[in-house]
This record gives C-alpha cells, sequence and structure tokens, in this order.
C-alpha cells in the first residue's frame, strides 16, 4: 500500500522518532510504514490520520 507519511513528516519536521514518540509506536515502525514493508493496523492507521488532520484515504492508498 503507498502512503504519503514521508511527506506529512518531512513538512511538519519531524524525525521519524518524533512522529513515533507522538503516535507511541517504535521509529522502526514508522520506517516500515513508510517505506511500504509494512501496513499500520487500522487503529494506527486512524491516530496518523487524526495526528495529521487528514482523512485516512488522503494518507494511504490501498490501490496503489
Amino acid at each position: 500500500m503507498n502512503n504519503r507519511l514521508r511527506e506529512l513528516r518531512a513538512a511538519q519536521q519531524w524525525s521519524q522518532a518524533e512522529l513515533a514518540e507522538r503516535l507511541e509506536v517504535s521509529r522502526q515502525t514508522v520506517n516500515a510504514i513508510e517505506t511500504g514493508k509494512y501496513d499500520p493496523s487500522l487503529p494506527l492507521a486512524f491516530a496518523i490520520a487524526r495526528l495529521f488532520g487528514q482523512p485516512i484515504e488522503m494518507i494511504f492508498d490501498p490501490d496503489a
């Protein structure tokens, strides 16, 4: 699944570690999501969407 997480994180000037802390996950989890090696759970996807103030569909593209 493609996503815009890296782009959104960079726009906030957050490191992967800073984003991970805000989401209460590991930096490795953030990296794995950004590189497409891991799809987040639904609760984590909602937390990411809330954090960036975007609908899930604007961050994650399941068709790509």
